[in-house]
């Protein structure tokens, strides 16, 4: 009951306050860690993958050390101030609130300022896309997709980790929400290498295969769970449940990535629209596999909708994982 009330008190921080402009995100430290382990080990190492994997090495250690060492500190203190740390530091692992703030910011200015320049700027930020020519239901497309994919690295993959890594309790000396803050920051360094140098072009490929392949791997469970549970959402917000069920077992691997078609393409079934196909980026036509069926076109509107969808899903997604817990702990 404790750890339960610890980790809601960290998910209503993030949905309360979300990430505040005014103080240095630890992510950002992730970021740039990343940056100044990927010039130590090209420098030290001409072979590329093998300078990779050592960057994965440096980010992950470190990463995990100073929350690690951070936390001990403050437990010896008082386990009091360590479990106030420990829930500090696993509010910004969750990004719910964000990604509500900014997918919102979309359909503001589609909707109620009817200014589609700035929503493709607004949708820009969220996207790695080109936005500059999109229509306004291809903007609202762009917005969805980032939703529905941004359900696992924003909340339900680091919950996932929180919970997996509040089980090592009883045998290391560290509260659950203690080792939870380890996990989910184990993941978050996963995540955010991953976005930075996990790319397929010249400069990455080979660099940045090791954070990808690992970014895959963490994924893999919490994506799939993610799109499941979002069929059970639908149903619960009287949406297309059996449209949700029957794209997301039909196109859930339509996608370049292992992983983020399984929400991508319930969210599609649920709505009844088609995400994906072909996009521009950086001026060049990338030809992606569609995702759903395209029975209408996709409006504003569905931006609100599946803000809906994803929140229930992970709700339903925190819920689950939580009473699994309580079997396993108390088994």
């Amino acid at each position: 009951m404790i750890y339960t009330l610890q980790i809601f008190s960290a998910l209503f921080l993030d949905f309360l306050f979300g990430d505040p402009r005014w103080y240095p995100h630890p992510v950002k430290g992730i970021g740039f860690l990343c940056k100044i382990s990927e010039k130590i080990t090209r420098r030290l190492m001409k072979q590329p993958v093998l300078s990779g994997s050592f960057t994965v090495a440096m980010v992950l250690s470190v990463t995990g050390g100073l929350v690690f060492f951070l936390l001990t500190a403050c437990y010896a203190v008082s386990s009091l101030l360590g479990d106030i740390t420990a829930i500090l530091l696993l509010y910004t692992t969750f990004a719910a609130k964000d990604l509500m703030r900014h997918s919102m910011a979309v359909y503001n200015r589609l909707v109620h300022d009817s200014d589609l320049d700035r929503a493709r700027k607004a949708v820009g930020r969220i996207v790695g896309r080109d936005t500059q020519i999109l229509s306004d239901s291809e903007v609202s497309k762009a917005c969805v997709e980032t939703v529905a994919e941004n359900m696992v690295d924003g909340i339900t993959a680091p919950f996932f980790f929180a919970v997996i890594f509040s089980l090592f309790s009883p045998y290391l000396d560290m509260t659950a929400i203690g080792w939870s803050a380890v996990g989910a920051f184990l993941y978050k360094g996963v995540n955010t290498m991953d976005s930075m140098i996990g790319y397929k072009n010249e400069k990455y490929i080979y660099f940045g295969r090791m954070a990808a392949k690992i970014d895959d791997f963490v994924n893999f469970i919490p994506a799939r769970i993610s799109g499941l549970i979002l069929i059970f959402a639908a149903f619960i917000l009287k949406l297309d449940y059996r449209g949700a069920a029957k794209i997301f077992f039909r196109d859930r691997l339509n996608h370049s990535s292992p992983n983020a078609g399984h929400t991508e393409s319930a969210v599609a079934g649920a709505l009844r629209v088609r995400l994906g196909g072909p996009l521009l980026y950086s001026g060049t036509v990338v030809d992606k596999p569609y995702l759903g069926d395209n029975t209408r076109e996709i409006t504003a509107d569905d931006i609100k909708t599946s803000n809906k969808l994803v929140l229930v899903g992970s709700f339903l997604f925190i819920m689950i994982s939580l009473f699994l817990r309580g079997i396993v702990w108390v088994g």
